[in-house]
């Protein structure tokens, strides 16, 4: 096995990974859903959910950029929002040289504070997944009643996307050990690359859906019945009590802070 996530689970004995895996997962859903709910316009908050995730990474033992660091891999799908500085009726904050596109300054706090928004939720995510075994999260998903057939949808695109990206891997190899060249001689034309990676995007599609019908029977022959097990159990203790009353005390009153200010 050649692939690997950037942000999988890292061993640790600190007190965050002792969490009760229920309880993380609503500490970081409580975080989120404030970071969603917090005015736009209402940088000081920002500013505190970014210092509680420092101060979660540190008390992790993982250092304040850990999660800084594997978090800006997120940054370029906020560019989707990128034309909401010029689109968003308002005074004029600035105008882009040569074009005359003038940037409005309601649509620049907005885009600024997606962009902020996005990138916090990210960090807290990888923390999650940095403290947490990726079973015992599905363990705590189970037990927070999402329903059975989510949960086995998650945990069976985690397992087998490491086998799609090292089925991947292999092909690129292929392809490349059938279109070598020598020096003096041209590439490969950029239309010939485009049409040669569209088939292999269309073979490992196909690869993947046969391996996954081979997969289901084989589940169903021994006796598969739509439940995700576990041998990792848990119970709530008197820290994930405190833990999760404290973050979410603190997240309800920089929301509260954000829309009053």
């Amino acid at each position: 096995m050649h692939f690997h996530l950037a942000d999988r689970y890292q061993p640790g004995s600190s007190w965050v990974h002792r969490l009760d895996p229920r309880a993380k997962i609503l500490i970081v859903t409580g975080f989120i859903l404030g970071l969603s709910l917090s005015s736009l316009g209402a940088w000081l908050p920002f500013l505190v959910y970014f210092a509680l995730i420092l101060l979660a990474a540190m008390a992790s033992g993982f250092g304040p950029g850990f999660t800084v660091r594997r978090s800006f891999v997120a940054l370029p799908f906020v560019l989707a929002a990128l034309s909401l500085p010029f689109t968003v009726p308002g005074p004029t904050l600035f105008t882009v040289p040569g074009l005359g596109w003038a940037a409005s300054l309601p649509g620049t706090i907005r885009f600024a504070g997606i962009v902020l928004r996005t990138w916090l939720a990210v960090q807290a995510a990888i923390l999650l997944a940095a403290t947490t075994p990726f079973p015992d999260l599905l363990w705590g998903m189970s037990r927070l009643s999402v329903p059975a057939p989510l949960v086995a949808v998650v945990g069976f695109m985690y397992r087998y996307l490491f086998l799609a990206g090292d089925e991947a891997l292999r092909m690129i190899r292929a392809r490349t050990a059938r279109s070598a060249w020598t020096e003096g001689q041209r590439r490969p034309s950029i239309v010939w690359q485009g049409r040669v990676t569209g088939n292999m995007i269309g073979s490992l599609f196909l690869r993947s859906i046969e391996r996954s019908e081979r997969v289901y029977d084989a589940m169903l022959a021994r006796g598969y019945d739509g439940q995700v097990r576990s041998l990792s159990h848990f119970h709530l203790r008197r820290l994930d009590v405190v833990a999760l009353a404290a973050t979410l005390a603190v997240v309800g009153g920089l929301v509260a802070w954000s829309l009053r200010g």
